[in-house]
């Protein structure tokens, strides 16, 4: 007989919920669309495995990330309290801090543990962010994807600036004797590989081992995973193939699309009601993710108790007139609200017009123009250079043109990036050999300064100017605030969250999808198919309203394949 605790918590379960929590031990793959109580399941299930016998020092749950290992922690720790066990008493982990506990449990060391970019800068100071995403990510695909080690690319006797640069990186990692977030895992796997007991000891561990998130696994994470779960694979996976939208950090739909391959007696269990979003919400898009075609064929409902709009808003004037009125729309009722767009960039108009109007926000990913301390390198600069006598504009223009900028204005507010650290000698391929790697920037201290021109027109003076960004800076240090009911944030870093009300801005034809993505993307079709479930994503973190912008001119794809032209000119769906 079940604790009543437990027998309590499965009864508030849906029937698809407790067959899931239920299930008899083996590979189970459990499909679990937005909002469908995959963490609620989650943690019904590991009571109801201590619940049944299970040695809670066996149970091993992995999340993708700190923040929702720390919510199932706590929600399990509370699920297990009645029971008479001690917080912690099952293992909660992501799997780079299940790497680095299972590299130490091994006698390796696991400090210091180095930033990459920060390892880069220093040995690059020069480097671009151009080259520095293109080189964080090929080394990612070496360890993780490829599962090279820098001994083996040694061996190339012909290696290109990427494997050079590889290898120089490598070794300044062994001259620091540290290593980076990759290698928690890439060499956690490979010394359980080498190690046949420590195997042993870790499968004990991981004798029920649970994985959320099983979409935005790597190809190291998952096979670090079904080791440790072999030979009984005694192995609970969750994931949603419509949610996969981590292609560049080496997630791959087909991974968990083909679990079947590696776990031949799988059990697939779907939960099937969306208890999150509007029903019009679900419905569109369900519509809209279901044109692709790497996915399973899946029903999904919406809650019986779902309320709430899904709210049309073609709008043909400027970016931030768009987001005054969407502003504007949603209800005084201290209800929790996000303005989603593809990139941040795109969301710097919505921080300019939250700033003008004295609206709270919070923004952790986005950095505005006015907090760049460059911009006061640069006024000091256009302070000591030329005649003070000419006007604020021509002074700002003539360094600019000295500096060989562009001076056709960028955008008052724009994304800007961090400047390197101190130069480091290292014995690796000329930063020139790089270049190739790199593409345009968002902002480099080039565009600031063309930005400064186009702001510095309505100003006469460098002291009016300098007043101004003061102000501006004052005004954002008050208005931004993590307590902020309005979050600004892009569609990939607000998978797991969801918010009352949530407008998705750029739903235009070229922005979403976006066009160069598409165009640079060796795979188009597969690239296409990534952006529609980015595009899910989005709509599926609304709790009550949902508001598509676009411009009715020229709509997004995504718009017409989820909703009919007709309906595109109505105002509610």
């Amino acid at each position: 007989m079940l604790p009543s605790s437990v027998t309590e918590r499965l009864d508030r379960l849906a029937p698809d919920q407790r067959a899931a929590a239920t299930a008899p031990p083996g590979p189970v793959l459990c499909v679990a669309p937005a909002g469908s109580g995959k963490t609620t399941t989650l943690v019904a299930r590991i009571a109801w495995l201590v619940a049944t016998g299970a040695a809670p020092g066996g149970i091993t749950a992995v999340t993708f990330n700190k923040r929702a290992a720390d919510e199932m922690a706590s929600r399990v720790d509370a699920a297990l309290e009645p029971l008479g066990l001690p917080a912690g008493a099952v293992r909660v982990k992501t799997f780079h801090a299940l790497g680095r506990e299972i590299l130490a449990d091994g006698g390796e060391s696991v400090e210091p543990l180095l930033d990459r970019e920060a390892v880069l800068r220093d040995m690059w100071p020069e480097i671009t962010r151009g080259v520095l995403r293109r080189l964080d990510d090929a080394f990612s695909k070496l360890k993780l994807d490829i599962g090279v080690t820098a001994g083996e690319v040694g061996t190339d006797t012909e290696p290109g600036p990427i494997a050079r640069a590889f290898l120089a990186y490598e070794a300044a990692l062994a001259d620091a004797g540290g290593l980076d977030f990759d290698d928690l895992v890439a060499r956690a796997l490979r010394l359980l590989e080498a190690r046949p007991r420590l195997l042993e000891r870790w499968r004990e561990r991981c004798e029920h081992l649970l994985v959320d998130e099983t979409q935005d696994v790597d190809r190291t994470q998952l096979r670090l995973a079904l080791l440790l779960a072999a030979p009984e694979n005694h192995i609970f996976l969750v994931g949603d193939d419509d949610q996969s939208i981590y292609g560049w950090r080496l997630a791959d739909v087909r991974r968990i699309l083909g679990l079947a391959e590696s776990l031949p007696r799988m059990r697939r269990l779907d939960l099937t009601v969306n208890y999150r979003c509007p029903a019009s919400v679900v419905e569109r898009a369900v519509r809209l993710v279901a044109h692709n075609t790497e996915r399973y064929a899946k029903v999904i409902s919406p809650g019986p108790d779902a309320r709430g709009r899904l709210i049309l808003a073609p709008d043909s004037a400027d970016e931030t007139e768009r987001l005054r009125r969407i502003l504007g729309s949603w209800p005084d009722d201290g209800a929790t609200r996000a303005i989603l767009a593809r990139t941040n960039a795109e969301l710097m108009p919505a921080a300019a017009v939250a700033v003008q109007l004295g609206i709270p926000f919070r923004a952790p990913r986005l950095r505005l123009l006015s907090e760049d301390g460059r911009i006061d390198q640069l006024l000091d600069a256009a302070e000591q250079s030329g005649d003070a006598a000419l006007p604020l504009l021509a002074r700002l223009a003539r360094l600019a043109r000295a500096a060989g900028v562009d001076e056709s204005p960028l955008p008052v507010v724009a994304p800007v990036d961090e400047q390197g650290t101190a130069p480091h000698q290292a014995d690796a391929p000329d930063p020139a050999d790089l270049r190739t790697l790199d593409d345009p920037l968002p902002v480099e201290t080039g565009d600031i300064l063309a930005a400064l021109v186009g702001w510095a027109a309505s100003y006469a003076t460098l002291a009016e100017l300098r007043a101004a960004i003061d102000e501006h800076r004052a005004r954002l240090a008050e208005l931004r605030r993590d307590d902020a009911a309005l979050t600004l944030a892009t569609a990939h870093s607000t998978k797991g969250l969801e918010f009352d009300h949530v407008a998705v801005i750029g739903l235009d034809a070229g922005r979403f999808p976006s066009a160069r993505s598409l165009r640079d993307a060796p795979e188009p079709e597969r690239a296409l198919e990534e952006e529609r479930r980015l595009a899910y994503v989005a709509w599926t973190r609304a709790c009550r309203t949902l508001t598509l912008s676009y411009d009715p001119a020229s709509p997004s794809q995504f718009m017409l394949e989820a909703f009919s032209e007709a309906e595109l000119g109505l105002d509610t769906i």
